[in-house]
């Protein structure tokens, strides 16, 4: 596990496949300094890269697709 100064740990490898809502809450609940929101499939959204952000990729049925990280 990576971690990032200041921000916490970088990825959450333990959050794949569960409810993004979950995933949200969890993420917010163990790191307020990052903004944290939900990608469904097909949302676009920029490629720039924030130290202070986290994106939750989740597919149709709300499932977490993607490890959560910092970016």
């Amino acid at each position: 596990m990576s971690l990032s100064v200041g921000m916490g740990k970088s990825t959450r490898p333990e959050l794949f496949g569960v409810y993004g809502e979950v995933a949200v809450a969890t993420i917010r609940r163990e790191n307020r300094k990052v903004s944290v929101m939900i990608v469904k499939e097909g949302m676009m959204v920029t490629m720039d890269f924030r130290c202070d952000r986290v994106r939750v990729w989740v597919d149709k049925k709300g499932i977490v697709k993607q490890v959560p990280a910092l970016g």
